[in-house]
């Protein structure tokens, strides 16, 4: 079955960085676009970045110069690498097949998700 398992979420304070890895098994990983969500409380799911087969990046105005999202094809891994974190980046980020590059063949597909809380 498909799994898309994250890792790499934790506390930390305004200015720092995280790497969120997604490993992915069940699913031809180099095929699928690829998404990083986030959901903060009280707040609705928002796409955050978006990475295509091809290697073409969608990233969110909000995370714009700060986020980056990259793939490894040979480990079938999605990372996220968070600089500069502001407190209003704290939510639970979630990976996901498809969003901005999403293809029409594509199933969707969400892990379950890692806290990132950042403190000021």
């Amino acid at each position: 079955q498909v799994q898309l398992v994250e890792s790499g979420g934790g506390l930390v304070q305004a200015g720092e960085s995280l790497r969120l890895s997604c490993a992915a098994s069940g699913i031809f990983f180099s095929i699928n676009a690829m998404s990083w969500y986030r959901q903060a409380p009280g707040k609705e799911r928002e796409l955050v970045a978006s990475i295509s087969s091809g290697g073409s990046t969608y990233h969110a105005e909000s995370v714009v110069g700060r986020f980056t999202i990259s793939r490894d094809n040979a480990k079938n891994t999605l990372y996220l690498q968070m600089n500069s974190l502001k407190p209003e980046d704290t939510a639970m980020y979630y990976c996901a097949t498809g969003g901005y590059f999403k293809n029409p063949w594509e199933s969707d597909y969400w892990g379950q998700g890692t806290q990132v809380t950042v403190s000021s």
